[in-house]
């Protein structure tokens, strides 16, 4: 399991030991009540759990805002989108980490956002690709991921719907963090064989969705997990 540094320099800003750790409503203690919460909602993968606790959320989230970082809820990072619920977060994470059934070596994310999902997944995966379709969010999930020193991702500025058919050999795991109405033909196509997809889908409603490719058929098993909330997969990208 990969670890990010806890002390960097970025241009004139240093961010130290304690920025990340948080202080008050951002403090581990605060982090510890999360994962508490996260246990209590059904989230048994302690990899997964391990990373949320020392993951700093706070920083995917403007200031005025992060002394609520480690409430179990979606907040808002502008451009109409979200930062996901920690239970999600966790939620799709160990889905696709349990129906792989064992190391994932490249995993495509649909929708950076803020970067968080990313920084959860780069240290969870050996490589991440990950796709998002507004420019001034890719721009600072970038820069927060390399405060952080995940260096085994890769992001692009494009339309998530299509994927990332240019990365070369088809991922073993895709994970969208927004729901298209349908999942993606372009997404099913760079799934590898006995890959794993999990996708919100739907209108009006949306449910999880578990998809996997078998190795063997090549035929696809798809389970439904439970109803989610998530902005929609829009076409077309942003500056």
């Amino acid at each position: 399991m990969r670890r990010f540094s806890k002390a960097f320099t970025s241009g004139e800003e240093t961010v130290t030991s304690l920025t990340v750790e948080g202080v008050g409503m951002t403090s581990q203690r605060t982090r510890e009540r999360l994962v508490q919460r996260l246990q209590d909602r059904g989230v048994t993968n302690l990899h997964v759990l391990d990373v949320i606790r020392n993951t700093p959320r706070h920083l995917f989230l403007d200031e005025a805002l992060s002394h609520r970082a480690y409430e179990d809820s979606a907040l808002p990072i502008g451009h109409g989108q979200t930062l996901s619920q920690p239970y999600i977060v966790a939620r799709m994470t160990e889905v696709l980490l349990g129906a792989a059934g064992g190391r994932l070596e490249r995993v495509l994310e649909v929708g950076t956002g803020s970067g968080y999902q990313t920084s959860i997944l780069a240290q969870l995966v050996d490589q991440v690709y990950s796709v998002e379709r507004i420019k001034p969010l890719q721009d600072k999930a970038r820069e927060r991921l390399r405060q952080l020193g995940l260096h085994n991702v890769q992001l692009r500025h494009a339309d998530g719907g299509f994927g990332w058919p240019e990365a070369g050999a088809k991922f073993d795991g895709i994970l969208s963090t927004a729901a298209p109405r349908f999942v993606p033909p372009e997404l099913i196509e760079q799934l590898a064989p006995n890959g794993v997809l999990v996708c919100p889908v739907g209108d009006q409603r949306q449910d999880l969705q578990l998809i996997i490719r078998d190795g063997d058929s090549d035929k696809l098993i798809t389970q439904t997990l439970e109803e989610v909330k998530f902005v929609p997969l829009l076409s077309g990208t942003s500056r």
